[in-house]
């Protein structure tokens, strides 16, 4: 093993964000073919439908692309360039991954509490019947069914059809097709891929796992070993064989980084090792963007200490509901509590905090108050109200400020 470089942690923090595309704002007007490039950059989406401030694909793809009209995601989708499915939690996939996903849909047993084996086996006639009727009428959405009168309310408590089609979505048998207002449209797979077959076209499990590792390491960048099995939850990944060879093969080399140690550089950073460009950008990022998905990873690349506090009891969370962590010029630097008012068409910035030996700088509050008003305008919002922040930024911002067009 061979140490090509030694990297300063700002360094390595910049490698990484460079990886995810979050280095430096964009240099154009987003199209509707970035939707699916930026996802082949980051490899995976990841899918929550909570809408407090925007639904977490939608920002995701804003921290990088800018304004964009947030029907694009559903239009990829709808072509056939993306699906969903299970990777690092339920995600949109660019469509050629579709190989590496599907041994886990052939084995849906292995996939948790996602797939219920036992009410697959209690309710075959009744989603046997349910098949049928999506090939002789076509696609179907949960909301097409009733519910069930006798199931009492609860957070998974799913009305019988919604288990259905979750299960088979999970074994494979079905895909989303689409989205409508971001619910899932369920058709067959045999219509959508009429030409697939598992014999034919398969990937074994082992040469999956291998390109997964091979995906997680071009979209970290720069990662410890430890960081790479979670980017697609790996449960069993030849981590130190795969990394031998990698490095054997000149895919990933060796770096030492300040604070951190020994580290992996893919290779397609290691032309910025010549001329690091520096870090301009400013954005609001998403509770479930891949630079904070793993909070293990966060906290020693970023010194963040950061969890999701949304599936938190009101009374113990720290910061708030739908916290965004905020990126300044390569570093997270603050966290927003914050709400989108659509019928005010308000940006709601309930809570403001610093992170630890933040400077507040002029242009610190410059670039960040830049961020807060692009992505309100964005969603629609004519102004932005605050209602608490570090007693640093009152002289500089006001109770409210409108946003310009």
């Amino acid at each position: 093993m061979t140490t090509t470089s030694s990297l300063s942690l700002q360094t390595a923090r910049h490698l990484h964000l460079a990886a995810q595309g979050l280095l430096r704002p964009p240099s154009r007007r987003a199209r509707l073919s970035d939707i699916h490039a930026c996802v082949r950059q980051m490899s995976l989406l990841q899918i929550d439908t909570i809408n407090v401030v925007a639904r977490s694909p939608y920002l995701v793809l804003f921290s990088r692309l800018g304004a964009y009209p947030t029907q694009w995601l559903e239009e990829t989708l709808a072509s056939g360039a993306l699906f969903e499915y299970w990777a690092h939690e339920a995600c949109f996939i660019p469509f050629e991954d579709y190989p590496l996903l599907r041994h886990r849909m052939l084995e849906p047993q292995r996939l948790g509490w996602k797939y219920n084996e036992q009410w697959v086996n209690e309710h075959q006639q009744e989603i046997a019947a349910l098949l049928n009727h999506i090939a002789e009428n076509g696609p179907v959405r949960a909301a097409d069914f009733a519910s069930d009168k006798h199931t009492k309310p609860s957070w998974w408590a799913w009305k019988p059809h919604k288990r259905h089609l979750e299960n088979l979505f999970s074994a494979g048998e079905l895909m989303v097709v689409e989205r409508r207002n971001f619910q899932r449209v369920y058709d067959l797979r045999t219509r959508v891929m009429p030409d697939w077959d598992d014999e034919q076209h398969a990937v074994s499990e082992s040469d999956a796992v291998l390109a997964m590792l091979r995906h997680s390491a071009r979209s970290l960048g720069i990662f410890r070993a430890s960081w790479l099995a979670d980017y697609y939850r790996l449960k069993r990944a030849p981590l130190q064989s795969w990394i031998k060879d990698a490095e054997a093969q000149g895919e990933i080399v060796c770096v030492e980084v300040e604070q951190l140690g020994e580290m992996w550089l893919h290779k397609s950073l290691l032309p910025l090792l010549d001329k690091m460009p520096s870090a301009t950008h400013t954005a609001l990022l998403s509770p479930f963007d891949p630079v904070v998905w793993d909070r293990r990873r966060a906290l020693e690349l970023f010194n963040f200490d950061y969890r999701i506090e949304c599936y938190t009891p009101a009374e113990k969370r720290v910061y708030g509901y739908f916290v965004l962590p905020v990126l300044h010029r390569g570093a997270l630097k603050a966290r927003i509590d914050a709400k989108m008012d659509r019928q005010a068409q308000q940006l709601i910035i309930r809570a403001f905090w610093l992170e630890p030996g933040v400077r507040v700088t002029e242009a610190f509050m410059n670039d960040v108050q830049k961020a807060i008003s692009r992505f309100a305008q964005w969603q629609g919002a004519d102004e932005v109200i605050v209602e608490n922040v570090p007693a640093e930024l009152l002289a500089a911002w006001t109770h409210r400020w409108v946003i310009n067009d």
